[in-house]
């Protein structure tokens, strides 16, 4: 097994060869002077300083203040107050007083042991929009409560007595309103050690991911919500207390359906070591309270599951109860290449716990003669195991096969996988089942890697490289990803066909795999297509195979293959247009040419 830093070697290498590759790419469709104009923006967003990097220029801001909002809402920003620090405090007050957008209140709670100085502090601003109340301590949940009770807003928006919105914070968020009119709204986030203008890093979410919220409450900072909807649920529970947002922010999403992710950093959430932004070892209670408010939601919403601790603090993990013992077809195209598919059928038969499932090897255009040998083998050793035989065509069509294979198929869920692959998790089978079962949910993929034990898939991203590409791909074993999203379930644009389970009557509603996309892309077609249906595709890293990387298929790089492998890119594009270069559920201040979830070169907010 190779070692951790001839790993890290080979990673770097294989990283350099593409993104020279990228640059002639760059260099051949839009000139010399675009690839030097990307990579100068490259080096710029590595070692350039970092000063105010999220922010708008600042005649952008300029013409925000000058702007005519009439008719936008009033926005409440609702700060429960406990002992603050005397500069962070007055960082938070100043950058609401200092908002582009005018129509806004600032409503304190003040539970503080010492509010003298607080009082003359807001004093000072002399503002008829500054609503201060000296109350009881009660907690985080009754003092927020507490200062949402004195807000006049149409839209109420929380925050923290020791962080800093963004200059345009509320003004995104009323424009944003106009437009839409969303019962709730989350924005991007930054954080900061001392100086906010310097931000550490930044947290940029995907859209609304329901799956992903139940792991990880990924919202954060900045939330807005309607000020009818935060009294018609009561606000804040106190019983709560540590998860009390999560909480709030399940409930809310039963009424309001979803909510409207804003992808621009509006919050500049501070970093000390009582904060929870610094990780949920600050505050050792917050996993019971949050996973107490996982198991009430589900309950609410007629849903059988529980939730349990995640992969990594501050994430969980919910065990949906599987519905009877539905039957599962495991779909194999094979053309030989037996040492592959023995080992993936002997993984299968001596790992997996769930025994409702049969296997159907499909063959597709075998010539070694110990093939057919191997296959009697095969259905004479194993249970519920067939071959069945595909001649219709004498080139490989993934497609084709897979659909060809599933007409023999008995399963209410087939489970396409690829003969190269290796299983790990015992319950693999469980752990896609479980979810592929929720109404909403019709494609499950699984967490692959390579042998190595690099991520070869955690999910598929649209529009990487123009396309599509990989999550994660490279990282390590066992790290939680960006934002956790490398340890969490959630909904995803596509998984790959190479392990992916899909309910048998949505397979067959939407018509199968589209053989016109005989090799690369056929797995992100079909999944894009049952999302047009409504349906969701959803990503799972507690499923784990091994992917020996596509030995059966051959590279797609040179000759016939990368002339086709180019036709089927063009056919997807124009299937999808603009839509496949914007994924939902990949924020666009995230890079399009690597799979690591770094950064952009150029931010949308300049």
């Amino acid at each position: 097994m190779p070692q951790p830093d001839e790993i890290r070697q080979k990673l770097k290498k294989k990283r350099s060869r593409e993104l020279r590759a990228y640059f002639r790419e760059v260099v051949q469709q839009e000139g010399f002077f675009a690839a030097l104009s990307r990579t100068i923006r490259y080096v710029k967003r590595r070692w350039a300083p970092k000063r105010g990097r999220y922010l708008p220029k600042r005649r952008l801001l300029d013409n925000q203040r000058l702007a005519d909002t009439t008719g936008w809402v009033k926005i409440s920003v609702v700060v429960p107050v406990y002992n603050p620090s005397r500069q962070h405090f007055e960082d938070l007050v100043q950058s609401v007083v200092g908002q582009t957008y005018r129509n806004w209140e600032l409503c304190l709670a003040d539970a503080s042991e010492d509010n003298d100085w607080i009082r003359e502090l807001i004093n000072r601003y002399d503002s008829e929009k500054i609503l201060y109340r000296a109350i009881e301590n009660g907690g985080i949940s009754e003092n927020t409560n507490e200062a949402a009770r004195l807000a006049t807003g149409q839209y109420i928006a929380f925050a923290d007595h020791d962080d800093v919105l963004a200059p345009h914070a509320l003004y995104e968020v009323a424009r944003q309103i106009a437009e839409f009119d969303p019962p709730m709204l989350y924005s991007d986030e930054a954080l900061f050690e001392r100086n906010w203008m310097y931000p550490t890093v930044g947290h940029f979410k995907p859209h609304y991911s329901p799956q992903y919220l139940l792991n990880v409450n990924y919202f954060g900072h900045l939330v807005a919500i309607r000020k009818n909807l935060f009294d018609r649920l009561g606000g804040l529970r106190k019983e709560y207390d540590g998860a009390q947002d999560h909480d709030f922010n399940l409930r809310a999403l039963e009424v309001a359906g979803s909510a409207l992710h804003i992808p621009k950093v509006l919050y500049y959430w501070r970093q000390h070591k009582d904060s929870t932004s610094t990780g949920i070892e600050a505050k050792p209670y917050v996993a019971e309270a949050a996973k107490k408010a996982i198991d009430d939601h589900l309950r609410r919403i007629g849903v059988r599951g529980w939730a349990a601790d995640g992969l990594f603090p501050s994430t969980y993990k919910v065990d949906y109860a599987i519905k009877g013992r539905p039957f599962v077809s495991i779909i194999i195209p094979n053309c030989d290449h037996i040492p592959d598919l023995d080992r993936c059928i002997r993984s299968i038969y001596e790992k997996t716990r769930y025994l409702q499932f049969e296997v159907i090897v499909v063959e597709n255009n075998s010539q070694v003669v110990d093939t057919f040998s191997y296959y009697e083998e095969l259905v004479n050793t194993y249970p519920r195991c067939k071959v069945v035989v595909y001649d219709e065509s004498k080139n490989f069509n993934f497609p084709l096969v897979c659909n060809y294979g599933r007409q023999s198929a008995r399963g209410h869920y087939l489970l396409f996988l690829n003969n190269d692959t290796e299983v790990i998790t015992p319950e693999w089978i469980d752990e896609m089942l479980q979810l592929c079962q929720l109404e909403e949910i019709a494609v499950v993929g699984a967490m692959l890697y390579y042998p190595d034990n690099t991520v070869q898939h955690a999910g598929v991203i649209t529009g990487l490289g123009g396309y599509a590409g990989h999550s994660h791909k490279y990282a390590y074993r066992g790290k939680s990803g960006y934002m956790f999203r490398q340890a969490c379930v959630q909904e995803l644009s596509a998984v790959t066909g190479a392990c992916m389970m899909v309910k048998t009557e949505v397979f067959d509603q939407v018509g199968g795999f589209d053989a016109g996309f005989s090799v690369a892309y056929n797995d992100v077609d079909f999944c894009l297509r049952v999302r047009r249906r409504g349906k969701s595709v959803v990503f799972t890293p507690y499923a784990e195979l091994y992917h020996h990387e596509s030995k059966s298929r051959g590279s797609d790089e040179e000759g016939e293959a990368a002339a086709r492998f180019a036709a089927e890119q063009e056919k997807l594009l124009e299937r999808y247009g603009e839509d496949l270069l914007f994924d939902p559920y990949y924020n666009p201040n995230l890079t399009q040419d690597r799979e690591d979830f770094s950064e952009s070169d150029v931010l949308p907010a300049e």
